[in-house]
């Protein structure tokens, strides 16, 4: 079966494609199909996700899978939240995000770091359909400089205490367990075999 993901982000597409292998699912990146991104003007993570799905969906006529995900860090108010992709403006790379949380949090102390991933997964049948909708949660802190060089956006310095190393330092099947998209995906996983 194929499902258009709503995402152009590389990183994203291997961590899905990996959970989703065994039920021989093949999903095809939006940009392989000619599907430009839409504008996230949704003011939640679950208004985002079902944007993406329906805007997805609605261009290729494939069912298709979005996830909005982001950062909330405590100490800024669960900032930078559904702005985590942008969060240093509009073209920011994932080291300009860095940069600003670390600034933003330069004077924060070790024990007041406390950031959680969050994610809402959005699975639509088809553009109309009743939306099937999974969130997952990791909970962390963060880092003061960046470690680790696996992963991608803002991996190298979140920190998960009960690993006890970033989130870029763990192995691609070890942050599937662990992620909130991986938690999220495990639910959707849970939820999708009578809806194929």
């Amino acid at each position: 079966m194929k499902i258009v993901f709503a995402s152009s982000n590389a990183g994203k597409i291997r961590e899905l494609q990996i959970l989703l292998n065994p039920l021989k699912i093949e999903i095809i990146p939006q940009n392989n199909l000619g599907v430009k991104e839409i504008a996230e003007t949704g003011s939640s993570f679950v208004e985002n996700a079902l944007l993406k799905a329906k805007h997805a969906s609605r261009i290729t006529g494939l069912p298709a899978i979005a996830d909005d995900s982001g950062l909330e860090v405590t100490a800024l108010n669960n900032a930078p939240g559904i702005y985590s992709a942008r969060f240093a403006g509009k073209n920011a790379t994932s080291e300009d995000n860095i940069k600003k949380l670390l600034h933003d949090l330069q004077n924060v102390p070790d024990n007041k770091r406390q950031a959680r991933f969050y994610c809402c997964l959005i699975y639509l049948a088809n553009a109309d359909a009743t939306p099937i909708i999974c969130e997952g949660i990791w909970d962390g802190f963060i880092l003061k400089q960046p470690t680790g060089n696996d992963g991608f956006g803002y991996d190298p310095i979140f920190f998960d205490p009960n690993e006890q190393c970033s989130a870029a330092q763990l192995s691609i099947d070890k942050k599937n367990l662990l992620s909130h998209r991986g938690k999220a995906l495990k639910c959707l996983i849970e939820k999708l075999p009578g809806k194929l």
